[in-house]
């Protein structure tokens, strides 16, 4: 397998190789009536999303978007790096936090203060489990409910007296919690086949993230799911053209010391999990081909749920983070088509200058970040 030559197109893809399979995304993409339609609206006069903080344990990373009537356009944007002498979760981690949070949006570049953020992958426990059939359920689990893959309300989630199906999917959730039922917020997301994706964190880790932002001045706005985020920034970024709107696609989102994944058909997530091994672990074929393990796993679970959907191809979101060789060597044993997906060129820097960005090898990962803003 190799990676094609070639300029990235504007979404900043590249398309990789694997035996007799070629999927390229380097010619204009056309888009489907519904997604043409949808970008008209959404362009067709300028808008400022919120900011998108993504606080994992090794990183912090804040980003705001806006549609300037053309695209989409990055305002301002801002990383640091966690202390080495700072443990993920500690006190002197939420004070690191709070300044770093600060000092990134002190810049005057940033416009408002309203932010979505996300709990880290780390904090964050996600299952799957068969929909319940329930008669006369009342549920609006079905359909789409905006902010229903948001910990929105900041509540501890328990099924009301009326929705049975709300009760069932509890009652299957919670002797799997790492943590008490009882301090759970649990929020869960329809997919296919009567499939259901499950995401839970503890009410005490939602505390501790509001009390960041209250402190550091700022609004949230809902705090959201890495999952949601990860898809936000396909379907935005890599998949406009009419194909994709059906397409079952593995996103991968490599981290220093974890991998996300989500496999989707575009807007739609259908399957996640986060993998503990990332660029730091990644020095050795023995340790990519772990990696190829697990996601083999992910792949193996996903089609045990979903008989008819195969996954058509690979995307890793990690931009210019990520070595070539290593994509082109995890797709290759996966035999699976893969693009390489670099967010930061998808967008419109305006002011180089002010936006806390250099496109010249940015080794920040900004997919998460991006996907947050645009919720």
């Amino acid at each position: 397998m190799q990676v094609s030559n070639g300029n990235p197109d504007k979404a900043g893809s590249i398309a990789l190789r694997v035996g007799s399979h070629f999927a390229s995304f380097l010619k204009t993409r056309s888009r489907s009536a519904i997604a043409g339609k949808l970008d008209m609206f959404c362009l067709s006069k300028k808008h400022i999303y919120s900011i998108g903080v993504d606080l994992g344990d090794d990183s912090l990373k804040a980003a705001q978007l806006g549609s300037n009537g053309k695209g989409i356009n990055l305002i301002a944007s801002g990383s640091q790096d966690r202390p080495a002498d700072v443990k993920p979760g500690s006190g002197n981690w939420q004070r690191w936090a709070i300044e770093a949070i600060r000092q990134l949006t002190a810049n005057g570049k940033f416009r408002g203060k309203a932010v979505i953020a996300a709990i880290p992958a780390s904090e964050v426990f996600i299952d799957h489990i068969k929909m319940p059939k329930i008669k006369d359920q009342t549920s609006n689990a079905g359909k789409h409910v905006p902010g229903e893959t948001a910990f929105a309300k900041h509540i501890k989630w328990k099924p009301r007296p009326d929705d049975k199906l709300q009760e069932v999917v509890f009652s299957k959730i919670k002797q799997k919690l790492p943590f008490e039922p009882d301090d759970a917020m649990i929020k869960f997301v329809p997919a296919e086949e009567d499939n259901v994706l499950v995401i839970a964190t503890e009410r005490k880790k939602i505390d501790r993230h509001l009390a960041i932002y209250e402190k550091a001045n700022l609004q949230i706005k809902s705090i959201a799911v890495w999952p949601i985020a990860l898809t936000n920034s396909y379907i935005k970024f890599f998949g406009r053209r009419q194909t994709d709107i059906e397409a079952i696609v593995m996103l991968l989102d490599i981290e220093a010391n974890g991998t996300n994944t989500v496999i989707c058909r575009h807007k739609n997530p259908l399957f996640a999990r986060s993998i503990p091994i990332g660029t730091k672990q990644l020095d050795s074929n023995e340790m990519v081909a772990r990696l190829v393990l697990e996601l083999t796993a992910c792949r193996q679970h996903f089609a045990s749920m979903h008989k008819k959907p195969q996954i058509e191809r690979l995307i890793f979101l990690s931009g210019q983070t990520m070595d070539k060789d290593i994509c082109t060597t995890i797709a290759k044993q996966l035999e699976t088509p893969a693009q390489i997906g670099d967010c930061l060129a998808a967008v419109e820097i305006e002011d180089p200058s002010g936006s806390g960005i250099d496109r010249r090898g940015c080794q920040v990962n900004w997919a998460t970040a991006f996907g947050l803003s645009l919720s």
